[in-house]
């Protein structure tokens, strides 16, 4: 999982912005755009790692328990953990609901 190694927004950059520099992209805080989050059933879930093996940007990581959690720092929300679940624990609910 890439680290939080700044709070730089998307929102601050030029508009047409291209990145130069090779791996400053974690710098960016990309979970800002984000219109939908991923929330996770733990009562379903089996651990399988899906979610964390289809995920695009690694937003995934393993807790002490074995489940694999959000990094909504970098969760752009596309929905491919929700999609890939073999369970359908995930499901995808709008930005700032409780969910």
């Amino acid at each position: 999982m890439a680290k939080e190694t700044g709070a730089i927004s998307w929102k601050e950059l030029s508009l047409g912005t291209a990145i130069l520099e090779p791996g400053s992209s974690s710098k960016l805080k990309t979970g800002d755009w984000r219109s939908m989050k991923p929330v996770t059933d733990r009562e379903c879930c089996i651990k399988c790692g899906m979610c964390y093996i289809f995920c695009p940007d690694m937003v995934y990581s393993r807790d002490d328990e074995g489940y694999y959690v959000q990094n909504y720092y970098y969760c752009k929300g596309c929905g491919i953990c929700a999609h890939e679940c073999p369970k359908d624990c995930i499901s995808m609910v709008e930005e700032g609901s409780n969910g």
